[in-house]
């Protein structure tokens, strides 16, 4: 890909901000830098200007969790009329110990979905991704069901006992945590990252041909502000003892390779979700083949989920989809 513009969520700490710094020091020419507030931007983008000695860095206010802050964002951007070649969709979180709702009524972990669907939905309408762009989600090997402290929901199974197996409404509820939802944190984490996995799956389906999109686990980096609000256990158990472990634990700057690796794949992967080996946090990248991922039913309802919470669909003539 040449390397011209690239959009980072999530810029202002952590593995975002180290993408960023990256993708700085590789010769793209613009990385807009994003964050929830403006002044936290334009702290993250001279502190990076700073770092980095170039001038490639420009802010952009943009509050995942606020509708009309994703729409101010894209306006500016229709506004520069510049596509994006690189989208890296970074930002989230680990919710805390008690539920927490957006004003939007969308549970936190469950949030910067609904947020990154809005911004990118709203690029593709106004043409401002280039016709080979990569488009990368952040997962989290916690999607896999195989890292301690971390379980996903069996949708299909919730979907029949509380929804007369309606998956889509399943899901929506599971986002919304509503009704018949007992909240537990990382289970929330879990389920809003296997989400994002079958939501990236449904995405490139939808995508016209040419571009791609991958959800990539960053892998296990604890010293980022990801799991601020997390739970007791999480925080002042597992992060300590994970950052002992040799091999269980890697810099932001490791992490966000990973990303960049990713914007250089083909189509032909396009869609798949990529984290360390099973039952591993860092590492090389592979394809995850666990079957809960490739579920189509399950994908599709992750969409229309997503579709039906964020109010904003994707739909092209099929001539200009890779699969009808």
């Amino acid at each position: 890909m040449e390397h011209s513009i690239a959009l980072v969520t999530g810029t202002t700490s952590g593995i975002g901000y180290a993408a960023a710094r990256a993708l700085a020091g590789e010769g793209w020419r613009e990385i807009i830098v994003t964050g929830r507030s403006l002044a936290r931007a334009r702290e993250a983008a001279a502190q990076l200007a700073a770092e980095t000695k170039t001038q490639v860095l420009t802010p952009l206010e943009l509050d995942l969790d606020t509708p009309s802050s994703v729409q101010s964002a894209l306006a500016e951007l229709v506004k520069r009329g510049r596509p994006v070649d690189f989208l890296l969709l970074n930002a989230g979180m680990v919710g805390g110990k008690k539920r927490v709702l957006t004003e939007a009524g969308i549970e936190v972990d469950q949030a910067p979905l609904i947020g990154h669907h809005q911004l990118t939905v709203g690029l593709l309408r106004a043409n401002l991704l280039s016709p080979s762009a990569r488009i990368v989600i952040a997962g989290s090997e916690a999607a896999r069901g195989d890292v301690p402290l971390f379980s996903y929901t069996d949708v299909a199974a919730f979907a029949a006992k509380h929804h007369q197996g309606d998956r889509t409404a399943a899901v929506e509820a599971l986002v919304r945590s509503g009704p018949n939802v007992k909240y537990e944190a990382n289970r929330a984490y879990a389920d809003a990252k296997v989400f994002v996995v079958w939501w990236a799956a449904a995405l490139a389906r939808r995508l016209p041909s040419g571009m791609a999109v991958y959800a990539v686990s960053p892998g296990s980096a604890p010293d980022t502000q990801a799991a601020r609000n997390g739970s007791w256990t999480l925080k002042w158990l597992m992060v300590p003892i994970v950052k002992l472990i040799p091999g269980m634990s890697q810099t932001p700057e490791i992490a966000a390779r990973r990303y960049l690796q990713a914007s250089e794949f083909g189509t032909d992967v396009s869609g798949q979700f990529l984290a360390s080996a099973p039952k591993k946090l860092t590492g090389p990248i592979e394809v995850m083949r666990h079957p809960h991922f490739h579920d189509r039913a399950n994908q599709e309802a992750a969409w229309q989920a997503v579709v039906s919470v964020s109010g904003v669909d994707l739909s092209y003539p099929a001539s200009l989809t890779a699969v009808s």
